[in-house]
């Protein structure tokens, strides 16, 4: 399959009528769940009928676009990875092909908690401020200060990065570890991205001294920037995720992994860093 950069392919969205946005955001307008041949001006060179058959039935969970032109600017995808070897994988990844082959930008966001209609709008949100935020420096200098690092008061009165998107968690955390439902207040993770591969990110929680609530989120960000780092992006949705289950965490709850068996996956990711960009940051992790 041909790569083309011709963006002459993809449809615009309409600017009124048809097709209601769901809410603008700073000079963009956020569509629900589109098929992928709405998005895309018929089959492209390159790209079997087989292949275009399968792909253009393929829907996305939102669809950010720019409010004057109608362009697609992202499509968003939310919700679990596909198992290895599945047919749902096999459309994702024809997904995918036809996406790069039209120039359409896609962002996965993969997760077993994270959903499209409790989560997307504060992504999506997210990712045009941060986008925003990073072409908004001086001339050609950067921003001074990264997005997610911009320091203010947080919700209890602290000073701390105030786009952390698990803030909130962390704060519930506490509140959890006082009420006697976690062993630990402390909310950890760590963060990588695979050379070959998605960012992914790791949140956990002790909710026993021998157990933990466990979450991990990879993104995958083809041809789209989302503002800040894709692998800090990744662990801090992770801690969102960790955030949503700890309202119903159970110190006997069966989907609790045991401490070892955490640093020792922590352990066995840490001996693939030649697989990594940046290499791997946590080895202070792997010490249960």
């Amino acid at each position: 399959m041909t790569s083309s950069g011709d963006r002459g392919w993809l449809r615009a969205m309409p600017a009124d009528g048809g097709r209601d946005a769901l809410f603008d955001r700073a000079g963009h307008r956020v569509y629900g769940t589109c098929r992928l041949s709405e998005l895309v001006q018929g089959r492209p060179p390159g790209v079997t009928g087989s292949q275009w058959g399968s792909a253009s039935r393929a829907a996305f969970d939102l669809v950010v676009s720019a409010a004057d032109t109608g362009r697609p600017v992202v499509a968003v995808v939310i919700g679990p990875v596909p198992p290895a070897g599945s047919a749902e994988q096999r459309v994702e990844r024809l997904t995918d092909a036809v996406s790069a082959a039209v120039g359409l930008p896609v962002l996965r966001i993969g997760s077993p908690t994270l959903r499209a209609a409790e989560h997307g709008r504060r992504l999506v949100e997210y990712v045009v401020d941060a986008r925003a935020y990073a072409a908004g420096g001086t001339g050609d200098e950067p921003a001074p200060v990264g997005f997610r690092d911009i320091l203010g008061r947080l919700p209890d009165g602290r000073t701390g990065p105030v786009n952390d998107l698990g803030t909130l968690t962390r704060a519930a955390a506490v509140e959890a570890y006082v009420a006697g439902r976690l062993a630990d207040p402390i909310v950890r993770g760590l963060h990588v991205h695979w050379a070959e591969g998605p960012a992914e990110g790791w949140s956990w929680v002790q909710v026993r001294p021998d157990a933990c609530l466990v979450e991990r989120v990879s993104v995958t960000a083809q041809r789209f920037s989302c503002g800040v780092d894709a692998a800090r992006l990744a662990e801090d949705l992770a801690t969102v995720a960790v955030g949503e289950r700890l309202r119903a965490v159970r110190p006997d709850g069966p989907d609790l992994l045991a401490r070892a068996d955490l640093t020792t996956e922590i352990v066995a990711l840490s001996r693939r860093r030649d697989e990594l960009v940046g290499g791997f940051a946590f080895d202070h992790l792997c010490a249960d």
